[in-house]
């Protein structure tokens, strides 16, 4: 089978790694990928959300099966016209991705079906929004509507810093996405991020994660995309995962198959786990970044023979996905400036030298090759250092000494305390 990844992200690098192991797969291509990918599939330099150029490739290759790594491409619809060209695809249809491309949608979604969530409002101007904000108290948890790279959330723990951020939403940071704006309780708690595979009908459980989205130690700075994941994460317990399915995705799967909008893909839950219970924070319709490359470590089933079955209607054909008993924690590098301002084309070396060390993998991410055949960066984002062990602490200390010892890039920098609520525990 012909298999087209898209995505050119540590996500998808992780998703080729794996997907290069399975024996259904005779060829693996990946639009755009990255200098990691091509270790592992042809890489074919279209943009994830070039639909036309993509649409061509697959007539060109005569591609079976695609496979959407990130979001974009399913808010444009792709899956739907792949769908029209008789091409089978793992991923959501247009309507069925607005559980992520539109926060609003999703709330209002969640109050239809008793999903249990945070209590919120909606708004689309400025007075309306801040009229809100003088009535209440603080924190207050302010939301871009549309899609914003992981970093249209603010907590604010002031009316006034959250009459300052409303502001800079709909002033434009974050583009159409802001103009309009989410405004929820704030949930106290530890996060969570949970995957369950879903047929339109039925979803099967993955595991859970936990990101840090933060981009500095003891979760300070800036929102970011991800610096960092591990699983498992001591508070999703068994008793979590259950109530999860029962009470959060199977009435997502129920409700939007009896809304007329079927969802096929990765149902990502961001959870809060609090006193009363887990509760939904938001939905993502496709595997997490960095936490991709956490699960991909550990499942021991072959991919393509879970989502294949997925895509065609029927997951409970899919083997019940099995698990390796080692802790799995990934450790992301980034450019000295990101989430803001960033160089691109700097020097990267020592990546083999840590694949070679105990239970290191290194996902790449925003990388790319010179003319001259170095790898540089070519990201906010570039490197995601994963390592496997017993324990968390053992996972943790690899991956770390691989940043420590073996790679060398002077213009990155990564937090320091990735797993700390498991180390703490």
């Amino acid at each position: 089978m012909k298999v087209l990844l898209i995505g050119g992200g540590g996500r998808e690098h992780a998703l080729a790694w794996k997907l290069s192991q399975s024996d259904m797969i005779s060829e693996l291509v990946c639009a755009p990928g990255n200098a990691g990918i091509s270790e592992h599939a042809a890489t074919v330099d279209i943009a994830a959300d070039d639909i036309v150029g993509i649409l061509g490739l697959v007539q060109s290759m005569e591609i079976d099966f695609v496979i959407v790594g990130p979001e974009v491409p399913l808010e444009l619809g792709l899956v739907d016209l792949l769908y029209e060209r008789g091409v089978n695809a793992f991923g959501p249809t247009k309507m069925a991705a607005q559980l992520e491309t539109s926060k609003a949608f999703t709330k209002e979604f969640c109050s239809r079906h008793k999903i249990p969530t945070a209590g919120y409002e909606v708004f689309t101007d400025f007075d309306s929004a801040s009229t809100y904000i003088h009535k209440n108290k603080p924190p207050f948890v302010l939301k871009a509507d549309g899609l914003a790279a992981g970093k249209g959330v603010v907590i604010t723990q002031s009316k006034f810093d959250a009459e300052d951020a409303v502001k800079e939403f709909f002033d434009g940071k974050f583009g159409e996405a802001g103009q309009t704006v989410i405004i929820e309780e704030f949930m106290e708690g530890q996060e969570v991020s949970f995957f369950a595979i879903s047929d339109g009908r039925t979803a099967i459980p993955l595991i859970g994660a936990q990101d840090h989205k933060r981009a500095y130690d003891n979760d300070e700075g800036p929102n970011t995309g991800g610096m960092g994941a591990y699983s498992p994460a001591p508070v999703f317990t068994d008793k979590a995962l259950t109530t999860v399915m029962d009470k959060i995705i199977q009435p997502t799967v129920t409700g939007m198959h009896n809304e007329g909008h079927p969802f096929i893909g990765v149902l990502f839950a961001g959870l809060m786990m609090t006193k009363k219970g887990p509760k939904l924070i938001e939905y993502n319709v496709r595997f997490g970044d960095p936490e991709c490359q956490v699960l991909m470590r550990r499942l021991s089933t072959d991919l393509m023979e879970i989502l294949l079955p997925a895509s065609l209607g029927d997951v409970t054909e899919a083997p019940m996905p099995a698990w390796f008993d080692d802790a799995v924690v990934n450790v992301v590098m980034a450019a000295n400036g990101y989430p803001e301002k960033y160089k691109k084309g700097t020097s990267i070396k020592g990546i083999e030298a840590a694949d070679d060390m105990d239970g290191v993998k290194v996902f790449h991410a925003g990388t790319k090759r010179n003319a001259k055949g170095g790898l540089v960066s070519n990201g906010g984002r570039v490197l995601n250092v994963t390592a496997s062990g017993s324990t968390v602490q053992e996972a943790v200390d690899r991956a770390y000494a691989a940043i420590d010892e073996a790679i060398d890039w002077n213009d990155g920098f990564c937090r320091r305390d990735i797993a700390h609520h498991a180390l703490k525990s």
